[in-house]
């Protein structure tokens, strides 16, 4: 178990992230796309869906894409041979419950159905009642895809999005009142029974040993009433820079490779998951674009204590809102919560987060730290460098968008993302594998707990 698995602030860039093993914003999608957006994933993009189709898995996505809702960028477009879901996120159900709202005049959003190679199909309008039980359909059509596969004896890559914790959260009616703690409890005891069918059912298809199982949330903590999460030990909700946004469960299950009862508080970054199944998996990552995500296969498998990341930079849509290096984070812009406005510092603050995990203090007297600033510019440094090799997607980019590579870094022209934020640091400071068969990414929406298998 992961106690220090750091997703992207939003669900779109982590989404992203885990599919592309690269920071959101240099593929274009840093912030959620709305209705009538149609951004997204360029064609020159390579999933895992992608990669996985390639050498021969089948592959199958079900639930929220929200990575692109357009012709070339559906998930049947980037490698998954069949997808079942919604094309955004599931706040699009109050539309129909909104007195302001005019289905004639307004989007319409449906739950969609597609084939590789074949367009998508809408199906019925996503309404709150559609949302309560669309679970209960993600796992039937998950399950169908397994069997398949393992009657088939084809290997097989399912992305399986469950709707918990994402607002509405509404439980279905076999778990209504059953915690007795109202619908949000209701609805987590709903994910933590859900995720155990599908373990179950991975047992009961005689596939458990050789199917590696990566469970995650791709952001922080709801904010909204009435559905507002809570990040436990941590302070903050998704859209902000702080823990509580940065920091969701993780489990990742491969008997005889990870250590059954292992925890940690390493960081492990979204990226890794990606860089990570695909070595378990005897294929290469990608060599022909800039690859965010490390190899963690020797510290899942408990070879060595420490995880192969030290920090990583994030974003709040396209201001990079601070550098986390281990147990400090360099803070650019302080924002508590979704709807606090963004406090953009011009000295940045310096945050220990073993003596002040809340992050109330802006400065650890007597110590203040300062030596973290030479870490924190290593990785802006070499951010700052790919992005002279490779400059990043615009969002909204065109389908057929290519980003330029050089072979050469030039240091005429900083990167404007980072220059910012390199001024202030200144100011500051002065073996051969066995290849899996099956392997399974189950993502979850806006965290609020652990769920147990």
């Amino acid at each position: 178990m992961l106690f220090n698995f750091a997703p992207e602030t939003q669900c779109t860039p982590s989404r992203s992230a885990l599919m592309t093993g690269r920071y959101s914003i240099r593929s274009g999608n840093q912030t959620v796309a709305l209705a009538g957006s149609h951004g997204g994933l360029v064609q020159w993009e390579r999933t895992l869906g992608d990669i996985f189709s390639e050498a021969g898995y089948a592959t199958s996505i079900v639930g929220k894409w929200h990575i692109g809702d357009s012709e070339g960028r559906w998930p049947t477009d980037h490698g998954f041979d069949e997808w079942y879901g919604i094309p955004r996120s599931y706040d699009e159900a109050l539309w129909s419950e909104d007195p302001w709202y005019d289905p004639k005049r307004d989007p319409v959003t449906h739950v969609l159905e597609s084939s590789k190679g074949q367009p998508v199909r809408e199906l019925e309008q996503l309404t709150v009642e559609v949302r309560r039980n669309i679970d209960v359909e993600y796992m039937k059509r998950a399950k169908e895809f397994l069997k398949r596969s393992t009657d088939a004896g084809k290997p097989f890559f399912l992305y399986f999005d469950h709707s918990m914790m994402h607002l509405p959260t509404v439980p279905r009616d076999e778990f209504k009142g059953k915690t007795g703690h109202g619908d949000f409890a209701d609805c987590l005891l709903e994910m933590d029974e859900d995720f155990g069918v599908m373990l179950d059912y991975l047992k009961e298809l005689g596939v458990e040993d050789n199917t590696i199982v990566v469970f995650s949330g791709d952001n922080g903590a709801e904010e909204m009433t009435p559905w507002r999460g809570t990040a436990g030990y941590f302070e903050g909700s998704y859209f902000t820079g702080m823990e509580g946004s940065l920091r969701t469960p993780a489990i990742v299950r491969y008997p005889g490779h990870v250590p059954a009862g292992q925890k940690s508080n390493e960081i492990v970054h979204i990226t890794d998951i990606f860089t990570t199944l695909l070595l378990w998996a005897g294929l290469e990552v990608p060599k022909d674009r800039m690859i965010d995500g490390v190899d963690q296969r020797a510290f899942f498998e408990g070879k060595q204590a420490n995880s192969n990341r030290e920090g990583f930079l994030y974003w709040m849509g396209d201001a990079l809102f601070g550098v986390k290096w281990r147990n400090f984070k360099m803070v650019f812009v302080q924002q508590k919560t979704l709807s606090d406005p963004a406090l953009h510092l011009t000295t940045p603050h310096l945050i220990n987060l073993d003596t002040d995990p809340k992050e109330r203090e802006p400065y650890e007297y007597p110590h203040i730290h300062t030596w973290v600033g030479a870490h924190a510019a290593k990785l802006l440094v070499e951010f700052q460098k790919s992005v002279q090799r490779e400059p990043l997607i615009p969002c909204g980019a065109p389908l057929d968008y290519v980003p330029i590579q050089k072979q050469r870094v030039h240091w005429t022209q900083p990167v404007e993302k980072v220059r910012p934020a390199m001024r202030c640091l200144t100011q500051l400071t002065q073996s051969k594998r066995v290849r899996p068969t099956r392997l399974t990414v189950r993502q979850e929406d806006a965290d609020s707990g652990f769920s147990r298998g």
